[in-house]
């Protein structure tokens, strides 16, 4: 069965500059450099050649360094940014083809974007700023309170909802950014590191609720990143970008395993493989742990199929150290410590 796409950029350019049209043109015909489009028409190639396809329900990473192109690539797909050259269509309709209706009920019914720096209203509540794709459309008062408290809950910030964003955390302002997206219920989201402001603790918390989100809500997500590591534990598949190329694409196991490029093999350089290693290839069937170790625990934890080993390791210390690996309520089998510990003995390379 052919996957449906929901997102599909062929050959995007943005050139900056006040001479895009005839720096683009100059590329083409001559191949030239990004130092050397900024030397002649004092432009800068920000996004250069980008084509991609993200599946329905897929969490598709973009990651790079500063400068890169990742952010002003994603500000393409719900057209923040006009593109120099290219297309995008979402679902099968050409963003760059709708008029100013078209493109606002793009943004407010079918894309929702995530922001660094959370983008809150001070003068409005946390419900009240979850509300507003809702108000936006013209829903009732009433039932947009409702969906906020709603979406509210599922990000753990019950309680929460007569605050305002100075009272919160960074990291609970960021959840309260993201209910806003979900809150407008879109087909899409785009997510332009969301969590890099972040200290690692909370970072974390935040990256494991939000896996945990995106199993439940099945949302196609374009998630920006600088952090590779961020990159491989959420994404799906992975673009890496360099000078506003796209310069590999693949799962985690092929960017770290099969790196394209020099400039792709040193960034994974410091990547343990014990990554690569998930919950669903390690576990035993449950007749098989009940024959060697008796009935499973009452307390053992759960664990999802796509865990990697280090989350797996986490969780074990918490309890006995059995682990039911779960997957739409189903367990799938179980691992142990000493199953854990035999993977990792074999993926320490």
């Amino acid at each position: 069965m052919t996957a449906e796409i929901a997102i599909d950029a062929r050959s995007v350019w943005k050139v900056f500059g006040s001479n895009a049209d005839e720096a683009l043109k100059a590329i083409h015909a001559e191949g030239l450099s990004k130092a050397e489009v900024l030397e002649r028409f004092n432009c800068v190639v920000g996004v250069a050649d980008a084509s991609f396809k993200i599946e329905t329900g897929e969490l598709f990473c973009v990651m790079g360094l500063s400068g890169s192109g990742k952010s002003t690539l994603v500000r393409h797909v719900n057209r923040l940014l006009e593109p120099t050259d290219g297309h995008i269509y979402i679902g099968g309709d050409d963003v760059m083809g709708l008029s100013d209706d078209g493109l606002r009920d793009l943004r407010n019914r079918r894309v929702a974007m995530v922001f660094q720096n959370f983008g809150l209203m001070p003068h409005r509540t946390v419900r009240d700023n979850v509300a507003m794709p809702l108000e936006i459309r013209g829903t009732g008062k009433a039932r947009r309170w409702e969906e906020a408290d709603r979406v509210l809950d599922l990000v753990e910030l019950s309680g929460w909802e007569d605050k305002y964003a100075h009272e919160l955390s960074g990291g609970m302002q960021q959840r309260v950014g993201l209910a806003r997206a979900i809150a407008a219920d879109p087909e899409i989201l785009l997510m332009d590191e969301p969590f890099s402001a972040l200290d690692p603790l909370i970072r974390k918390q935040l990256q494991d609720q939000f896996m945990a989100l995106s199993r439940e809500l099945k949302k196609t997500t374009m998630f920006i990143t600088h952090d590779l590591d961020e990159a491989i534990r959420i994404g799906h598949r992975i673009a890496i970008m360099k000078d506003g190329r796209i310069v590999q694409v693949g799962t985690p196991e092929d960017i770290i395993l099969n790196p394209a490029d020099d400039y792709v093999a040193d960034f994974v350089a410091g990547i343990s493989k014990l990554h690569m290693i998930f919950a669903h290839a390690i576990v035993v069937p449950v007749a098989e742990y009940e024959a060697a170790n008796g009935s499973l625990p009452d307390d053992c934890h759960e664990a999802h199929p796509d865990m990697d080993l280090p989350d797996l390791m986490e969780l074990s210390v918490k309890g006995h150290g059995v682990i039911a690996v779960k997957q739409d309520g189903n367990i799938l089998g179980i691992i142990d410590r000493t199953r854990l510990i035999q993977s990792i003995q074999d993926n320490q390379a």
